[in-house]
């Protein structure tokens, strides 16, 4: 195995299916491509059996019969790149089918860092492999790791591109057309600058929006808010102004009671003849005297002392207190008044059994929530400010890709003219149509330009346009029904966006479908040329296509113990020059027919 070859797959195939790397040698010398499939290998999809091919650089041509099963072979690697898998297609009998691809690919490349991130080791290349069950319950590995079909996707996205006669995809999808016109143009640095700068506005819009339906949304909540403040600030609420008052209120409505029994009270205590303080004062000197022939009775005498002291100090504190007793019926009807207002306050902010406190805490609330709107008014404007700038940026941005893109587009459209005309479509019209994208009501205003909408990708749209021939007008390409014409208006793109196109693989089944003699040549003349720019493997009818080939590999489908398998071979130079005489004149090869072969072949062909 050369130096630098990455490791084969792990199948062992018969000999009639296999192509091994002594068929066409894989050598730092014939391989030029930093990123290639190397080896195809399928076993048990629909007719084939078990099948190995090794590709390498440059043009590979693949020949056959129809119903070979060369279109086997392009759904085995459109399962490579992602598509969808089912168990119809497995081969009758089997419970599983596999296909795994090897492409080799550079160091520090797209896709070596995208492996890295997603844990892959990339030492050894790529190896993608799927496994096809008959319960539906596929697998998928990238480098032995088990993966999921986005991950596949991702990795494969600019891997290979298969353009087919009908050419669903690549070219021909027209929310692909901006892309390859900002290619060719080379305007992509310039697009993901417009990108960020959308990415950067729309979290703002999207905040803003947000605030702005908040701030409407609570218009009618704050105003009743301002109401509550307003009200309970009227209330001129005082801490326990209600228990406070309940003490003022039983005072007021009981003043007569109280009068009476304080009254009495001095009267017991102080002021009528015989009064307490009188006896007890006659009881204090007679202890003071006894005290003076017992000293053991100081104590006593001294206690009694201390008992006039203090009914003499709540003698006077019954008297302050009686001065201070009032009737007054105004005043009992004032402070009720109060304490029913308090009371409906409590039930109103804070509910049945409310207290003051609550009612305080709920305004507290309240001004926290005012204070709020204000900053969000102040958000607003801030924000608004900020999208305007942004908007602008954006704008200024989006006008300058626009108008590169439209003198990208007449320079591609000529282009294109020019190489169909060299493929025997002189006359035909092509257009590269780009207009902008339409603002509709839906449309936030920061994200217009006037009546155009912006988006990630600016402010337009492209749409490659064709007119085959003088007198029509100028139609959608992918509308056109000629299967001769599409196949080389694809072509004609191919070749022109070869030097950026991203895709490092290209696939053409059957390109020369509605073509032959010296325009077949001319198709095979360009694929040959894009050759150059990518590793190309084509699948052709045509021996005008065919010898361009540096390659040529033929699909036969053979019956063996009663079962159809479909099978794969290079061909040495002289089996290629018999493969070309049958594509030039059916099943029935004459001498001048190989004649004719041997002129088309290279005698260094491999």
């Amino acid at each position: 195995m050369p130096e630098g070859f990455p490791r084969p797959l792990l199948y062992k195939v018969p000999n009639l299916w296999h192509i091994s790397c002594v068929n066409y040698p894989f050598t730092k010398e014939n391989s030029t491509r930093v990123l290639m499939l190397a080896e195809l290998s399928i076993k048990n999809l629909a007719i084939i059996d078990d099948l190995s091919v090794s590709f390498t650089d440059g043009l590979t041509v693949l020949s056959g019969e129809t119903g070979a099963g060369k279109s086997i072979i392009i759904n085995a690697v459109n399962l490579i790149l992602g598509n969808r898998a089912t168990s119809k297609l497995i081969r009758t009998g089997e419970e599983n089918a596999e296909i795994e691809a090897m492409f080799t690919i550079q160091k520090d490349s797209p896709v070596s860092r995208m492996l890295k991130e997603h844990g892959c080791d990339d030492s050894d290349g790529l190896l993608i492999r799927r496994i096809i069950s008959a319960n539906d319950r596929h697998k998928m590995y990238i480098n032995g790791r088990m993966c999921t079909v986005q991950m596949l996707s991702d990795i494969t996205q600019n891997l290979a591109s298969i353009s087919g006669q009908h050419a669903h995809q690549g070219l021909l999808r027209e929310e692909q057309h901006l892309l390859f016109l900002d290619q060719f143009g080379n305007l992509l640095p310039l697009k993901e600058t417009v990108a960020a700068q959308y990415a950067m506005i729309l979290p703002l819009i999207s905040s803003l929006e947000k605030i702005k339906a908040l701030e409407q949304n609570q218009a009618q909540h704050m105003e009743f808010l301002s109401f509550q403040k307003n009200d309970i600030e009227k209330a001129h609420l005082l801490p326990n102004e209600d228990e406070d008052l309940e003490k003022i209120r039983l005072r007021l409505k009981h003043g007569e009671t109280l009068r009476q029994i304080v009254h009495n009270a001095m009267e017991e205590l102080y002021r009528m003849d015989g009064a307490l303080i009188e006896r007890l004062s006659e009881i204090q000197k007679n202890m003071a005297k006894a005290a003076a022939l017992d000293s053991g009775l100081n104590k006593t005498s001294e206690d009694v002392s201390d008992i006039i002291f203090k009914i003499e100090d709540i003698a006077g504190t019954l008297g302050d207190y009686e001065d201070q007793i009032s009737t007054d019926t105004n005043l009992l009807d004032e402070t009720e008044a109060r304490l029913d207002f308090l009371n409906k306050i409590k039930r109103k902010y804070a509910g049945p059994g409310g207290s003051l406190d609550q009612v305080d805490a709920l305004y507290q609330k309240i001004c926290h929530e005012l204070k709020d709107v204000e900053n969000l008014s102040s958000t607003i404007r801030d924000m608004e400010q900020k999208l305007a700038r942004n908007h602008g940026e954006l704008v200024a941005l989006s006008r300058e890709l626009s108008l590169k893109r439209k003198k990208a587009a007449a320079r591609l459209s000529s282009l294109v003219e020019g190489e169909l005309a060299s493929l025997d479509m002189k006359k035909t019209r092509f257009e590269v149509r780009v207009s902008p994208l339409v603002a509709d009501s839906s449309t936030p205003t920061w994200l217009k330009d006037g009546e155009t909408a912006m988006g990630e990708t600016g402010q337009d749209k492209a749409m490659f346009m064709i007119a085959p021939n003088v007198g029509e007008e100028m139609k959608p390409l992918a509308k056109i029904a000629s299967g001769g014409e599409l196949s080389r208006v694809v072509l004609s793109l191919k070749a022109i966006l070869a030097g950026v196109d991203s895709v490092e693989t290209i696939i053409f089944d059957e390109v020369d479908a509605g073509i032959g003699g010296g325009v077949a040549e001319k198709v095979g003349e360009k694929i040959k040329a894009l050759s150059a720019h990518h590793q190309v493997i084509c699948i052709t009818h045509l021996p005008q296509i065919a010898k361009f080939g540096d390659q040529h590999y033929k699909i036969e489908k053979t019956v063996s113990k009663g079962r159809t398998c479909t099978g794969i071979h290079g061909l040495s130079h002289e089996q290629r020059v018999y493969e070309m005489a049958r594509m030039l004149g059916g099943s029935k090869i004459t001498e001048a027919t190989l004649a004719h072969a041997r002129e088309m072949v290279p005698s260094n062909s491999r």
